[in-house]
């Protein structure tokens, strides 16, 4: 069994997770019903611009997770610290053959442990129409669903 190393960078380290990102974006296009084509359109560039365009008053950390044999990144968590002091993860992926491996669990509690230190007011995580199924991950951290947002098309 492959050995993983957690790192983590700050925005600097965005682009390291643009080829996982992608394929993150790739599972949403896939299940969304109503956005599929703006999803896939969406680029690392964009992605990028927005979130530090959004939390340039705030803190972000990437962390990273790397298989230690083949030396490839297959996992990585995005979480912000707004300036108003609301934690959220952005966006978390695990390659699919790296699963049930607890390399979410990880990440997830690397996220969660530095909103702790920052004594964030709130934590929130926003999840796509059609991806419901990992509303069971969350809730083990006990992110429950509260709202629902309509957007016209």
């Amino acid at each position: 069994m492959a050995k993983i190393e957690y790192t983590e960078t700050d925005e600097r380290g965005l682009e390291l997770t643009d080829e996982l990102w992608r394929k993150l974006i790739e599972h949403h296009a896939a299940l969304s019903p109503y956005f599929s084509a703006q999803i896939a359109a969406r680029t690392s560039e964009q992605r990028n611009r927005e979130l530090l365009a959004k939390f340039n008053k705030g803190k972000i950390r990437i962390d990273l997770a790397h298989d230690t044999k083949t030396e490839e990144l297959v996992g990585y968590c995005i979480s912000t610290i707004s300036a108003d002091s609301e934690g959220e993860v952005q966006s978390i992926y695990v390659e699919e053959n790296y699963r049930d491996r607890g390399i979410g669990d990880a990440l997830m509690k690397k996220a969660l442990n530095w909103m702790h230190e920052c004594s964030v007011n709130r934590r929130v995580i926003a999840v796509a129409y059609g991806n419901e199924e990992v509303f069971h991950f969350y809730g083990k951290y006990d992110f429950l669903p509260r709202a629902t947002i309509l957007e016209q098309v």
